[in-house]
């Protein structure tokens, strides 16, 4: 614990080639390394990463990233199979690493998931965890600090060495409890879950599903939110430009629900910025008109009835009652959305849906098929 808590008063700093070729020696001696990122999202569709962090528990390195330009020994480290990575919370870092180094990284170990499968909140963060397992206080101060600007200030540096040096040490204290538990194939599962997840592209195509409300929409309003949200997501990848920054969900809702046929028409509607407007009118109007013409189906989620509303009531009691046996918090299990998903499949004579698979058919989705009938 003291080498963890020196390392991070001491990082080093990698900003040229040699330093990192430097560091990649000593990173192929390890079996278990931290990993985390620092990065900025504010107004652009991939993040811009600032730092990675790495650590054995006893030294801290500190990637520049804006400095180097061949990230490769990186990359390598990253898909070694012989070096577990533990991360806290890893779903950003994910596709911050995907993006920017070109690889996601495997085995994978994340923390966070770890502590909720011992009975701790889901979305524990770290400096939460950190005082859970080790009674450390760690300084959150600089978490909001902008990553991408030079020179990095001292008290940076120690704050991004101190979000990875004690991961190696989580690592350790966590397997075994997982492994007293029985839990550890529970964790390798989510895992690799997770990593599927990260690799996943956002289909243009499918971006429609991902706009709040949709399920409102009736069939021609939701042509219309298909083409102009594939539009916007090809439009704000292409950019860089984070998707509301092209246009809101409220925008894209209220165009596809109004369908203006004019510019005149298109003022009127809520929730798009007038430069928005005035740089896209043409095109907006363009596909809301296409989308008329358009026979393809859409997708759109049926409504419960009656019947199926008391349902869920019955099944969020038998995963709460799950839950409170196994010492977890119930949405480590299923959440309302995941088991309205699960009823929607069973009743349409749809296939399990995935989450519901694997270590959880065992701990919850048999007992609730049973329900379903």
């Amino acid at each position: 614990m003291n080498k963890s808590l020196e390392a991070a008063d001491n990082p080093i700093l990698l900003t040229t080639a040699a330093q990192l070729s430097e560091a990649e020696m000593s990173w192929k001696g390890n079996e278990v390394l931290g990993i985390d990122t620092e990065f900025v999202r504010e107004r652009t569709y991939r993040a811009d990463l600032g730092l990675v962090q790495l650590s054995d528990g006893a030294t801290a390195w500190l990637v520049d990233t804006v400095k180097l330009e061949n990230l490769e020994p990186l990359r390598k480290l990253l898909v070694d199979p012989g070096v577990t990575k533990v991360l806290h919370s890893g779903s950003e870092d994910l596709e911050v690493l995907l993006n920017s180094v070109g690889d996601t990284p495997a085995p994978l170990f994340d923390t966070q998931v770890a502590c909720a499968m011992l009975g701790q909140p889901l979305q524990m963060g770290y400096h939460t965890t950190v005082n859970w397992l080790f009674g450390i206080e760690v300084d959150k101060e600089q978490t909001r600090s902008n990553w991408c600007k030079r020179p990095l200030t001292d008290r940076q540096l120690h704050y991004a060495a101190m979000d990875v040096v004690l991961l190696p040490e989580m690592f350790e204290t966590l397997s075994l409890r997982l492994g007293e538990k029985g839990r550890l194939d529970w964790l390798e599962e989510e895992m690799e879950r997770a990593l599927r997840n990260a690799r996943q592209t956002v289909e243009p195509e499918a971006a429609y599903l991902r706009v709040s409300g949709m399920g409102r929409l009736d069939d021609e309003s939701l042509k219309a939110l298909r083409a102009l949200a594939a539009w916007r997501e090809t439009t704000a990848r292409d950019r860089n430009l984070a998707r509301g920054f092209v246009i809101s969900d409220a925008g894209l809702m209220n165009l596809a629900r109004q369908r203006p046929d004019s510019r005149n028409a298109a003022r009127d509607i809520e929730g798009i910025h007038p430069r928005a407007l005035e740089r896209h009118a043409p095109r907006l109007l363009e596909l809301i008109d296409g989308a008329k013409s358009d026979n393809r189906p859409v997708f759109k989620p049926s409504q419960l009835d009656g019947r199926q509303r008391k349902m869920m009531g019955e099944l969020r009691n038998i995963v709460q009652k799950r839950a409170k046996e196994l010492e977890i918090e119930s949405a480590l299990l299923a959440s309302r959305k995941e088991l309205e998903r699960l009823l929607r499949a069973v009743t349409e004579g749809g296939d399990l849906p995935e989450r519901f698979t694997g270590w959880r058919k065992t701990a919850i989705t048999d007992d609730l098929l049973d329900l379903i009938g």
